[in-house]
């Protein structure tokens, strides 16, 4: 049996190493590849679509590289993690940077949490929303598999989706609002948080991912 493969596209938006290194500690027996390139991510057994940073200067890379191409692929074929920025590039429109077209793969849009925001007892929240925040699981999806519900997660984001598609909501999260912790279509599963900043609940969720087949078999 040949070696499992997954691809960790590299579009030159932040530093991946440690993504790489989560994914090889919980699958010390497959090959991590780093890479943009499309043969690579298209023969790779999964694919990660990581991303950081501002998200205009990510669709630029995106699009000049053709990852968005490459994403779309990756999705009809095989399983496929997007990663923070990773997942709202999937999504229709950003409100980031005066407003950006994004990829476009799943309905809906991503908004500012705001300069002034509360929770419901009327504490001002610190924008951008940092640290560990619970998920609440609202399907039962492979990629929950051994993750208690409500379990903590790390989080570093000023913006959030706001997903139309409400049956394609696999976590969500309350911060001043509730909004789409985890989406998912098909091969694609895409979250917000960062796994690999997650300690040993997001080493599960990775280690759920070099298991998982796609879709929610």
């Amino acid at each position: 049996m040949s070696q499992s493969t997954v691809a960790v596209i590299d579009y030159g938006m932040g530093n991946l190493h440690s993504v790489g290194k989560a994914l090889e500690h919980v699958a010390p027996d497959s090959e991590v590849i780093i890479t943009a390139d499309h043969k690579t991510i298209s023969e790779a057994d999964r694919v990660v679509f990581p991303g950081v940073g501002a998200i205009r200067d990510c669709m630029a890379e995106i699009k000049k590289l053709h990852v968005d191409e490459f994403v779309r692929e990756a999705i009809a074929t095989k399983p496929v993690l997007a990663i923070c920025v990773g997942l709202q590039a999937l999504m229709e429109y950003s409100e980031e940077n005066g407003g950006v077209d994004c990829i476009g793969l799943l309905p809906g849009q991503v908004k500012f949490f705001g300069t002034d925001h509360y929770d419901s007892a009327g504490v001002k929240l610190k924008v951008p929303h940092m640290g560990w925040n619970q998920v609440h699981q609202t399907i039962d999806h492979p990629m929950w598999h051994n993750i208690d519900q409500d379990s903590r997660f790390y989080f570093v984001h000023s913006y959030y989706v706001n997903a139309e598609d409400k049956s394609q909501i696999a976590g969500t999260c309350e911060y001043g609002t509730t909004f789409s912790a985890a989406l998912f279509k098909d091969n694609l599963f895409a979250v917000q948080f960062h796994p690999e900043k997650s300690h040993k609940t997001g080493l599960q969720l990775l280690e759920n991912f070099m298991h998982w087949n796609g879709h929610q078999s």
